[in-house]
């Protein structure tokens, strides 16, 4: 149809005015192209600054632009769809939501720990990472060959494995209770991962969910701040020059490095 759309405008007269839908559909078909080769985001920005700065054609009265709120830290960089679902589940039963505040899949946790993997804490770029390997004690640091995100996919196809071998269910789809007891069988080392203590995945698995909990949310987690806000930490904030000589505790709205930036 392309093809046969382009002979008739070819074969017409110049003085033919042009198309403006389809000069409109042209353009936008390109910036969506551009989009797909350099990535979703940016087509996306693109497509909605274009859309909001177009000129409304004469006589044709301007449409008002949807407006949109995008969290670009809320994408998956290293996890699958499965793992990530896995994660969430398991983050929200050791953090979980209660009448102080929200738990951990409300605050985004799982997706500071993806961030967390897929970046240079998950490959242990600044480990040391030559043998041997001894089993040590937590004092002594990372003491594994395995990368950390190498350890965190493991610990969670072991979640699944126990899950359909102890409960014929995947750990998503298990009650609370029962998420619970897997993850104490994790916790004591009751379950098995590869020669490697189980309990050794939980206990990365509990420190990237506090982590996450109260990280700073440039970093993903701590959605709104609200793990600062049930805690009453104001975050960072630029000076407590205007508090600094009260003797009454001080209440501050949280700030994040986020609010310091002039990125939008």
């Amino acid at each position: 149809m392309a093809d046969n759309n382009n002979n008739n405008i070819n074969k017409g007269s110049k003085e033919q005015p042009q198309d403006t839908s389809r000069r409109n559909f042209m353009k936008y078909t390109g910036t969506a192209l551009g989009g797909a080769v350099v990535g979703g985001l940016i087509g996306g920005v693109i497509g909605n600054s274009m859309k909001g700065k177009e000129k409304p054609e004469s006589g044709v009265k301007p449409g008002t632009p949807e407006k949109t709120t995008k969290n670009f830290n809320e994408a998956l960089m290293f996890l699958t769809q499965d793992q990530f679902q896995i994660t969430e589940a398991a983050v929200e039963r050791i953090f979980p939501e209660d009448d102080i505040g929200p738990g951990a899949k409300a605050l985004g946790v799982a997706f500071f720990v993806d961030h967390q993997l897929a970046g240079a804490y998950g490959i242990n770029a600044r480990d040391y990472m030559q043998g041997p390997f001894y089993q040590a004690d937590a004092e002594q640091g990372y003491q594994l060959g395995f990368k950390r995100h190498e350890l965190f996919t493991m610990g969670l196809a072991s979640m699944q494995e126990y899950s359909a071998k102890t409960y014929q269910k995947k750990f998503t789809e298990l009650s609370g209770e029962e998420q619970d007891a897997v993850l104490t069988a994790f916790e004591k080392s009751d379950a098995s991962l590869k020669g490697i203590p189980a309990g050794t995945f939980f206990s990365l698995l509990r420190q990237l969910t506090i982590e996450g909990v109260y990280a700073d949310p440039l970093y993903s987690g701590n959605r709104n701040m609200d793990g600062w806000k049930m805690r009453s930490y104001p975050g960072n904030q630029m000076s407590y020059y205007d508090v600094i000589d009260k003797d009454e505790f001080q209440k501050i709205d949280p700030l994040s490095l986020h609010d310091h930036l002039n990125i939008g």
